[in-house]
This record gives structure tokens, sequence and C-alpha cells, in this order.
């Protein structure tokens, strides 16, 4: 008699024998960035303007090297009535 072979093992779950390693805590330039994005989109807010993909990217990183050199601002996209919007209210500041 032949035994067909059984289903591969899975762990139970919680037991993940390859945790992810914790996060490390954010960084003065993610700091920097996080408090630039948070201050555009109130300003831009008062403004009647809502930009929905705001976010802050940062490179890779190798687990050795500690801070990211660097943290952006990311505007993501907008539709073109935003985009319009978004124009005349820069056009309207740079006449102050």
């Amino acid at each position: 008699m032949t035994t067909t072979p059984g289903l591969p093992h899975r762990p139970r779950a919680g037991s993940d024998p390859n945790p992810a390693p914790h996060p490390a805590p954010p960084s003065t330039k993610v700091h920097e960035a996080l408090s630039a994005r948070d201050a555009l989109a109130a300003a831009l807010t008062e403004a009647g303007i809502q930009l929905p993909a705001m976010d802050i990217r940062t490179p890779w990183l190798d687990v050795r090297a500690g801070e990211p050199p660097y943290a952006l601002v990311q505007l993501g996209v907008c539709a073109a009535p935003v985009a319009h919007a978004l124009a005349e209210v820069i056009a309207r500041g740079a006449v102050r």
C-alpha cells in the first residue's frame, strides 16, 4: 500500500518562525517630513483644497545604516480641478 504525502505543516497562528523585525522609531528626518506634510495639509485645508494621497517617503535602508539621509513629502496625485485650485491659491499668494 502506498501512502500519499500529507499537506505541508503550517505553523500555528502567532508562531511565525521568521518574525519581521520591529520597525525603528521615526528619525529626525521623518519627524521633519511629517511636520511639513501636516503643516501643508492644514494650509491647503484652509484654502479649501485637499490632496488625499499626501504621504512621506524615505529611501530603503540597510538595517545597519541607522537614520535615513532624507525624507520626502509626497504630494500624490490629484484631479485637474484640484490642480487648478492649487495653482490659483499659489498665484494669489505670490501676488502678496
